[in-house]
């Protein structure tokens, strides 16, 4: 049975509402705390967020069996986690030795003890992907929506429009930079370690692989020695290469026709069908890579875009150029954000094989289904978004939309882009590049997650991990200047 937030507190745990954070810490932490303690005292916020919570995780589940980790304790790791871009042996000890993130998460302080409350590496690792993409969003949403208030001029004030920034940058996955020469040994090494973990159960259905270790350093030497040659220099390169190659291919096919006997031999045994679907995958790579390596090298044939894997791990992986010098290319996805003037993050997307250009009309049709019109005062993009028809579609919904031209401009854009509310609001459009960094700072730098579904999830508790830290640090803010003494000038 699982709970949504932790039972009636006791002697040994003190109530959330009641924590008290340091104010002139550095750290990214306390402002994380203060943005989650705020969500815990707003009763509208906290009812939505807990409805949104329950209705997904809870929806079904009978109320028999072992307590789980509260709702609350989920969102709690998950947000300071990337909050503090933590692996997970980091958050198995901060939650069970950090006395303010055990205060946060409603459990003793100390994790001994007949009523104390412990969290295991696994245990952290299977709750905390228990949200998923669409729940974060709409987590996100309101918090979002309600952070605007924090920053109210005064209480109960009609709330400014918003004025914002749409960007985006690549958040990469976690691959290493890939050949079709090294994406080959990726896949049989891999075909080789599954096979091994077989071995000792049905190794009467696995004949000849005995020497497995040496399969392995076999073509781990081949792929080194192959690469070089391939990248490297000398006399007589061309003829080197052929020969490395036609080397590297020929163990391939081999190793490639010792995992398909294998695969028909593991058919008929009581193996774990997600393993043996694995070894398929990594023995269909496999193939699939000895046929690219051969067309590009042996036939230099031009392979098409269409055709390539960048990583065998992470399939859904896009080699992306946004004409950057360092690094001129980058593996992951294009993250777009949209922020306003207070740096929240008001909207953001994974547009999984879209264009910059491409993406204006959908954001502003979703902050726009949000907040409704009037609510919207500008909208900046730049150079990469510039459409003319998006820019004349997006006028007639937003008083003024900043999307300058790329190229050479005509009188009536030059004077357009003249305007003196254009070049302001051009000018602070930059603001969003200082969003961008605090958010690679916050996790979104290199997701850890595994799957498209793990990056999408990384992505969600990133932003809200980010926008808690900009409240928090806010409120925190107030506290502190409320708390210090008004010096008088001599």
């Amino acid at each position: 049975m699982r709970r949504a937030f932790p039972a009636q507190p006791d002697l040994q745990i003190l109530p959330i509402e009641k924590i008290r954070l340091p104010l002139h810490s550095r750290d990214e932490l306390p402002p994380i705390l203060a943005g989650l303690q705020w969500i815990w005292m707003d009763p509208t916020l906290k009812a939505e967020i807990f409805a949104l919570l329950t209705a997904a995780i809870l929806a079904g589940k009978k109320a028999t069996g072992r307590t789980g980790m509260d709702l609350w304790q989920i969102l709690v790791l998950g947000v300071v986690r990337l909050g503090l871009d933590a692996d997970w042996d980091r958050m198995e000890d901060l939650a069970n030795h950090h006395t303010l993130l055990r205060q946060m998460l409603g459990v003793p302080v100390t994790p001994w003890g007949a009523e104390a409350k412990g969290f295991a590496h696994q245990t952290l690792r299977d709750n905390v992907a228990l949200l998923d993409d669409a729940l974060l969003r709409a987590i996100n949403a309101r918090v979002a929506a309600a952070g605007r208030e924090v920053f109210a001029k005064k209480a109960g004030a009609p709330l400014a429009a918003l004025a914002v920034k749409v960007d985006t940058y690549v958040l990469e996955t976690d691959v290493h930079f890939p050949t079709d020469l090294n994406l080959l040994w990726d896949a049989g090494r891999k075909c080789v370690d599954l096979i091994e973990k077989d071995r000792d159960q049905f190794g009467y259905a696995l004949p000849g692989w005995r020497k497995a270790k040496d399969w392995r350093r076999r073509f781990k030497a081949l792929e080194r020695l192959t690469s070089k040659t391939v990248y490297g220099g000398g006399a007589n390169k061309e003829q080197r290469v052929g020969r490395m190659v036609r080397e590297y291919l020929g163990a391939g096919r081999e190793l490639g026709d010792k995992v398909h006997a294998s695969l028909l031999g593991l058919c008929d045994q009581a193996v774990n069908p997600a393993h043996w679907e694995a070894l398929e995958y990594f023995h269909r790579m496999l193939t699939k890579h000895l046929d690219l390596v051969e067309r590009r090298l042996l036939r230099d044939e031009t392979i098409p875009a269409a055709e390539k894997v960048f990583s065998l791990f992470e399939p859904h992986t896009e080699w992306i150029q946004k004409g950057k010098q360092r690094p001129n290319v980058e593996l992951g996805h294009r993250l777009l954000i949209a922020t306003d003037q207070h740096a929240l993050v008001q909207d953001y997307d994974v547009p999984v094989g879209g264009a910059d250009v491409d993406q204006s009309v959908p954001v502003t049709d979703r902050l726009l289904g949000c907040y409704g019109g009037g609510q919207i005062a500008s909208l900046s993009f730049d150079k990469g978004f510039t459409c003319a028809e998006d820019r004349d579609l997006l006028s007639l919904y937003v008083p003024t939309v900043v999307m300058p031209k790329r190229g050479k401009k005509n009188a009536e854009e030059t004077a357009r882009e003249s305007e003196r509310k254009f070049v302001a609001l051009r000018k602070q459009h930059s603001a969003v590049e200082s969003d961008i960094n605090s958010l690679e700072h916050h996790g979104l730098n290199r997701c850890l997650d595994v799957g498209l579904a793990g990056y999408l999830r990384y992505v969600g508790y990133g932003v809200l991990s980010y926008n808690l830290h900009v409240i928090g640090r806010e409120l925190l803010a107030r506290v502190r200047a409320r708390s210090e003494p008004v010096r008088l000038a001599a």
